[in-house]
């Protein structure tokens, strides 16, 4: 009798919304109570004190008073429960509520080290304005200002939106956020200093509980590597003096808090080299980064950018090696498109937008050596990419990561029969390589 055909493998199931709704619930019965309680604490905490100070700028005064958008500013409360239970899975929720959850303790911490209050007085109103705006000062004084709250839990609840939506619904959506943002202004809610402080806590809560993939801080180990530890305490010193320049400075201006950007990114950077390793820049197999990472880490991309185009501009932006193979710094757009596949070693680097093709990233921290299982996967890859064409190996600066890989190549492939013999081929090139500088010179 003829074989069996094999049976189909069985659909994936789907989580039961019941218990999807039911987590969501159970979190709200918690999350009520903490957000009010803690908001309340916070302001009656400030309301002690004889002089609670306040950051605002003269041109503030001309941002007209218009009671209407009181309706967008309390539209969140409906969001904030509605995104809990239109989730998939449990664990959706629980990353949502994780991300409530940060941006509560982190903003409450915040209001109770640094009290502000607004100054603006609102005028009288009536109608559903009046009864709201009634109902808002019932529990919510003049304090707990920056970082604004409201904004970090609407940057939450947008992402949460944004990829949900389709067709019209999505133009609309953006359209009333930026509406609920703006009202924080016009029901003379909050300062514009707040603004931005909510936005970079809601992007750091998105960062921290990212919608796909290990969290950031999931199996973290420190690092014994000496080397490792050395640029932990580089970029923490970094992000400390970057942090207190924003305190120290916001007494003479509230520009100095920009500061807080590049503190925060320095810290995640930090993290990575502590233990964390190359997921803290959360960058996909394809090259790209998630949006938090985008904007959290903005400050340290330019910086590496900087650098990159420091070190390599009187450099070709690559050199073939043998056989199809180029080694090279990060590419542009139009130099990625010039090759069959890029393999990437650059964790802390984006995929430019525009660059099509395949992509392949493996990602590595910089200054830091591939790990063993890292260098067997890049082999392969580039095998594999050979394939479809040229291949173009990079990191930022073409002269480390990228390097070592290329050397494992080589002697994996029998090209080279020893590491020396590797690195006088890729000497050849006349490009500066550095693969003692990693760790990868050894035997091969």
């Amino acid at each position: 009798m003829p074989a069996a055909d094999p049976a189909p493998a069985p659909a994936p199931t789907r989580e039961p919304y019941s218990r999807v709704v039911l987590r969501a619930a159970l979190w709200l019965v918690l999350l009520a109570p903490l957000f009010y309680s803690t908001y309340g604490f916070a302001n009656w905490l400030a309301s002690r004190h004889d002089d609670v100070g306040s950051i605002v700028s003269g041109w503030e005064r001309a941002i007209p008073f218009m009671a209407w958008t009181i309706v967008p500013y309390w539209s969140i409360n409906l969001f904030y429960g509605l995104s809990l239970l239109l989730n998939d899975t449990r664990s959706g929720v629980d990353r949502l509520a994780g991300r409530y959850l940060t941006a509560q303790f982190v903003a409450v911490a915040c209001f109770i080290l640094f009290p502000l209050k607004a100054t603006f007085v609102r005028p009288e109103t009536s109608g559903l304005p009046g009864f709201l705006f009634a109902v808002l000062g019932g529990f919510d004084k003049p304090f707990n200002q920056a970082p604004s709250l409201h904004i970090a839990l609407l940057v939450i609840i947008w992402d949460h939106w944004r990829n949900r939506l389709g067709g019209i619904a999505r133009p609309i959506w953006h359209g009333w956020c930026l509406l609920i943002g703006a009202s924080v202004l016009t029901t003379w809610q909050h300062h514009f200093i707040d603004i931005p402080t909510g936005a970079l806590l809601g992007f750091f809560a998105l960062w921290l509980f990212p919608r796909d993939g290990k969290l950031p801080f999931a199996g973290f180990r420190p690092t014994s590597d000496p080397r490792a530890r050395r640029l932990t305490l580089f970029y923490a010193l970094g992000a400390a003096l970057a942090l207190a320049g924003a305190i120290a400075g916001a007494l003479v201006s509230a520009v100095s808090l920009i500061l807080l950007w590049p503190a925060l990114a320095l810290a995640i950077v930090a993290f990575g080299y502590a233990g964390a390793g190359p997921r803290v820049f959360q960058k996909a197999s394809d090259g790209g980064v998630s949006l938090a990472s985008r904007v959290l880490l903005w400050p340290y991309r330019l910086g590496a950018r900087v650098n990159l185009l420091m070190w390599t501009r009187k450099l070709p932006p690559r050199v073939l090696v043998t056989d199809g193979v180029f080694l090279g710094r990060f590419p542009t757009a139009g130099e990625a498109d010039g090759f069959g596949t890029v393999i990437d070693l650059a964790a802390e680097l984006e995929r430019p937008r525009r660059a099509s093709g395949r992509w392949t990233s493996l990602a590595v921290l910089d200054l830091l050596p591939p790990s063993q299982d890292r260098l067997a996967e890049a082999v392969v890859a580039i095998e594999t990419a050979r394939k479809h064409g040229t291949v173009l190996v990079c990191c930022a600066l073409g002269f480390q990561r990228s390097a070592s890989v290329v050397a494992e190549w080589l002697v994996a492939s029998g090209r080279s029969h020893t590491v020396a013999q590797a690195r006088k081929k890729l000497a050849a090139t006349g490009r500066p390589v550095h693969l003692g500088a990693i760790g990868v010179d050894k035997p091969a």
